[in-house]
């Protein structure tokens, strides 16, 4: 799985693979072999490269709060799927928006029609991407101007799929 960590302002992609246990995590370049098991709840006994680490780890709004050896870390870790959904699936400026699909997908509803006014957070376009459905919302208030796709249709990362002016 791929994911992107977001920990003291820089985002760092990661890739984890394995099962039951034992895993090769990729953080950036650098590539870890890692055995984590869950011994009591919160409480994880990590083998990181041979050096063996107690971790209490928590959940706060979406954030995990890791203590291990006398440190603190808050880190957000989001699929990689919505983290290239929220930050690159729509383009925002004063003059309008211009909703291109980040991700190959296929197009399973459109709520909007052209000539619609529509306002910050109002549901565009609902795309459905490696099984999973992601609504696009408007990043501006403006009116629909064109909507290029149709329910039902294949998009291209990059297609251009409605604009708001």
């Amino acid at each position: 799985m791929k994911f992107e960590a977001q920990t003291g302002g820089e985002t760092i992609p990661v890739e984890i693979a394995g099962a039951e246990g034992r895993f090769t995590v990729a953080i950036g370049d650098e590539r870890l072999a890692v055995d984590a098991r869950e011994t009591g709840e919160g409480i994880w006994s990590i083998l990181l490269d041979g050096a063996s680490h107690i971790a209490d780890v928590t959940e706060q709004d979406g954030v995990y709060v890791v203590d291990v050896g006398g440190e603190r870390y808050a880190i957000r870790v989001e699929e990689e799927t919505r983290y290239i959904i929220r930050t690159r699936g729509a383009q925002g400026s004063v003059l309008g928006q211009v909703l291109k699909a980040p991700m190959p997908g296929k197009v399973t509803l459109i709520e909007v029609a052209v000539g619609q006014v529509v306002a910050p957070g109002d549901g565009l376009i609902v795309l459905e991407a490696m099984k999973m459905e992601n609504e696009f919302k408007a990043q501006v208030a403006g009116t629909v101007k064109e909507i290029r796709v149709a329910a039902g249709q294949v998009v291209n990362p990059g297609d251009v799929l409605l604009v708001i002016e």
